[in-house]
């Protein structure tokens, strides 16, 4: 049951981190862009998604869509959830990188032709991305905990779900049920953070 657990909550952090990361590179170049409605539009989500409580969020998407004709599974009600609560952060990691590449490197880009969208993609968010490898690092492992949370909506199957399932529905004692549970979670997180590590090193090199 508990590697059953790992293997779900492996595919909601996976599902999850992706997303992220996608609605995340949007909204950082909605922040940087020189239109002023595209800059409200990804300070509102970054205002909105950053300040709501995830657990909020998962409550709207498990409760409230279904509301409205929206419906669908609570792993993937729970997966988008999380994953839109994650962009925010994402988002701000990979601003603060932007922001972080000198002035004159977009400006060289633009001296050569490239638009906004080029600029950005080919020659700022390459730069960036190396310096925000250890907040952006910190993001996902604090979105792989707060999977955790997206378990206690139903989802099933998950590390949560085994732990529930273990002390509520088979009466097992807690305190090893838990640990069971807790050594699931590091065996996620541990290695992610190694990995992250290599990849510091490896771009830090690469400068």
């Amino acid at each position: 049951m508990y590697l059953d657990g790992v293997r779900v909550t492996l595919l909601i952090c996976l599902y999850a981190a992706v997303l992220a990361l996608v609605l995340g590179t949007l909204m950082a170049s909605f922040r940087v862009s020189p239109l002023p409605p595209l800059r409200g539009a990804g300070a509102s989500w970054v205002t909105i998604f950053r300040n709501c409580p995830l657990t909020v969020v998962l409550f709207f998407m498990a409760f409230g869509l279904p509301e409205i004709g929206l419906n669908g599974s609570y792993f993937w009600f729970g997966t988008v959830g999380l994953a839109l609560y994650t962009s925010a952060f994402v988002c701000e990691a990979l601003r603060s990188g932007i922001n972080a590449v000198p002035a004159g490197q977009a400006e060289a880009a633009r001296a050569v032709g490239l638009d906004f969208s080029q600029t950005l993609s080919l020659v700022v968010l390459p730069q960036a991305v190396r310096t925000v490898i250890p907040p952006l690092g910190n993001v996902y492992i604090a979105m792989i905990k707060n999977s955790a949370i997206v378990g206690a909506f139903g989802v099933g199957g998950d590390l949560f779900a085994v732990g529930t399932t273990l002390t509520s529905a088979r009466g097992e004692a807690a305190l090893p049920v838990l640990t069971g549970v807790v050594i699931g979670y590091l065996i996620i997180t541990i290695p992610a953070g190694l990995l992250l590590g290599v990849v510091e090193r490896k771009v830090a090199i690469a400068r």
